[in-house]
């Protein structure tokens, strides 16, 4: 059932040196909600993935949310956290200096 909600039950039986970045990274948040937690923390959950990539971890990530979890993220990217549209908390040294629950990177 999480391999479903990830995109990944035709891989079910690889091996991890088979599986590209992002599927990796899939894994990664399957088993992050295998236990249904009530929030999970992403940090930086494509910082190392290509566009295509990126935009399927963050469909995973929005379907986990419509499911029932949290899904607290912390990035750098602004394609990303204006893809999601949702509440953005700008820190700044150890400070929150904006909180825009209209969802837009601003600096």
């Amino acid at each position: 059932q999480v391999l479903e909600v990830v995109g990944l039950v035709d891989k079910s039986w690889h091996f991890p040196h088979e599986l590209s970045g992002g599927e990796k990274q899939r894994v990664a948040i399957a088993r992050a909600i295998v236990n249904q937690p009530d929030l999970i923390v992403a940090d930086e959950p494509t910082g190392n993935l290509d566009p295509l990539n990126t935009r399927e971890i963050i469909e995973v990530l929005k379907k986990i949310n419509e499911i029932g979890t949290t899904v607290l993220l912390a990035t750098h990217n602004k394609d990303v956290v204006n893809a999601l549209g949702k509440r953005v908390i700008t820190i700044e040294k150890g400070k929150i200096i904006r909180d825009d629950k209209g969802g837009r990177y601003v600096i």
